[in-house]
């Protein structure tokens, strides 16, 4: 597991390894100038011209420790002091002193003139660092245009100046970099969007700042690696049956939304269900014979509560909502599924419809068990906050509804998050834009029932179902582009994605 740190998080995890560890603030921020010096080396970007700015706080003395060892390696480096140098902190003062006699020349003031004058090859962005709260506007927000505006390959130290480190928002203007060599920790701005967009190709270095501060605060939001989803897999025995793998009930596909059903068994099935039974309006039952044989196919015709609790009595797993539609039937079906089930339950789609108007469906009701999977309108609906809201500071609004409901949520988006009470927010890192297809979510509900009913909990459930989910549309991709993806290939295959994930 890798920690996401906001400004906040990773302000106290420097100040502890400073203060607690004794390594000197002079001492990492020489680390973090090699770091980006090397990086630069290694990306074989054009050296001929650099101009490095630097602002008054310690990322602007990264930037000027950075421009000396350039100079030290005979460069043509200009470092500029884009901030007010009264308000330098210590160390980058000092770094402007070190930078005497090294050869690299100093302004201490930005000229645009001057500066768009220059032919630079390398404009390094070493402005704001991760402590930046406010809007950017006045000398600096053209500084930034500037910047933009530059034909130089831009890279930023730490994070693209203009970005908030917590929320990944643009705080008015910000570097587009080709290049960013976050310190330590990637930032959850780094990996949200738009940050992760104006950030380009972004590394990490670590030089040495502890994460024992990260550890210990349960709200730092954190990502999975290979190992830990290759450690949740389900386990196949040879020892086993059908049975062995889980009974799924999914509850989907009113009429003319067969679509929906057939790509939630799909999913199951090729993600490890051993017996997948579709409660589906009886106008789907002779295209989902022919089209999914393996799944054993109940219709309604009308609301029956002895037929619903039979069927929920046979599964050790429940999915509903996706292309139920909302109809009453539906409504009443939702309404009595929630009642009634003490077992692990998906909700997607036309099911979190339903429920943003009736909210009180839920109260006594065995949530903890609950996994909502909404997209940014779904989500807008069932929590009653604007998508420009929730966008302000997604993690919040996250956290915020999880513990409101005592459920587990999958707030899907270009980088989907994963939140349930108890637990740290996580960012799921795979996936891509193939994927903004119509049924991709159906498929992802299906995953998810899926691990659930092979014995996963409903959070180890949610992480690995979002993350294979989203391999398996990097997987097609790859072999097929960006624009021909189906949600039924990614249900087809999901299972690749797992067994490369078990090879590796």
């Amino acid at each position: 597991m890798r920690y996401l740190p906001d400004a906040k998080q990773m302000k106290t995890a420097d100040s502890f390894t400073i203060n607690e560890l004794k390594i000197p603030s002079l001492e990492l921020m020489e680390r973090a100038a090699r770091a980006c010096v090397d990086h630069i080396k290694d990306w074989k970007i054009n050296l001929n011209k650099i101009c490095v700015l630097c602002g008054s706080g310690n990322n602007g003395g990264d930037g000027f420790a950075i421009a000396r060892m350039f100079a030290w390696e005979g460069c043509d480096v200009t470092a500029v002091l884009v901030g007010n140098r009264d308000h330098c902190t210590p160390e980058t003062a000092h770094q402007i002193e070190q930078l005497k006699n090294t050869g690299a020349q100093f302004k201490e003031r930005f000229e645009q003139e001057a500066f768009e004058s220059e032919p630079y090859t390398l404009i390094i962005d070493a402005i704001f660092g991760v402590g930046l709260c406010r809007e950017v506007g006045g000398r600096y927000a053209q500084i930034i245009e500037c910047v933009n505006q530059s034909d130089a390959v831009r890279m930023s130290v730490d994070i693209p100046s203009g970005i908030c480190a917590t929320t990944g928002n643009v705080l008015g203007t910000a570097v587009r970099a080709d290049y960013t060599v976050t310190i330590q920790e990637t930032k959850v701005g780094l990996v949200l969007d738009p940050g992760r967009s104006y950030a380009g190709i972004c590394v990490s270095e670590d030089i040495g700042i502890v994460s024992l501060p990260l550890e210990r605060d349960e709200e730092t939001v954190c990502t999975l690696e290979g190992s830990d989803y290759a450690a949740l897999l389900p386990k196949r025995n040879a020892d086993s049956n059908k049975g062995t793998y889980g009974k799924l009930l999914m509850i989907t596909g009113s009429k003319g939304m067969s679509g929906a059903a057939y790509l939630g068994a799909l999913a199951a099935y090729r993600t490890g269900t051993g017996l997948v039974q579709i409660y589906t309006a009886k106008e789907n039952l002779v295209i989902l014979q022919s089209q999914i044989p393996e799944a054993i196919i109940t219709t309604y015709e009308k609301y029956d509560v002895n037929e619903l609790h039979r069927l929920i009595d046979w599964a050790d797993v429940v999915a509903i909502g996706s292309g139920l539609g909302t109809k009453k039937t539906a409504r009443k079906i939702l309404k009595e599924t929630i009642a009634y089930t003490k077992k692990p339950c998906v909700i997607d789609a036309d099911g979190l419809n339903i429920l943003s108007e009736h909210m009180d469906y839920l109260c006594g009701a065995d949530c903890e068990h609950f996994i909502f999977t909404p997209h940014m309108k779904e989500f807008e609906r069932i929590s009653g906050l604007k998508i420009a809201e929730v966008k302000k500071d997604r993690i919040v609004a996250l956290r915020t509804f999880v513990k409101e409901y005592d459920v587990t949520c999958v707030l899907k988006d270009s980088r989907t998050t994963i939140a349930k009470p108890r637990e740290r927010v996580a960012v799921n890192l795979s996936g891509c834009a193939a994927m903004a297809k119509a049924g991709s979510g159906d498929v992802l509900a299906g995953i998810i029932a899926s691990y659930l009913a092979q014995g996963l909990s409903e959070w180890e459930a949610a992480l690995l179902g979002v993350y294979i989910h989203g391999r398996a549309g990097e997987i097609i991709e790859k072999e097929q582009g960006a624009y021909s993806l189906l949600a039924r290939e990614l249900a087809q295959k999901a299972g690749t994605a797992m067994t490369i994930q078990e090879e590796n």
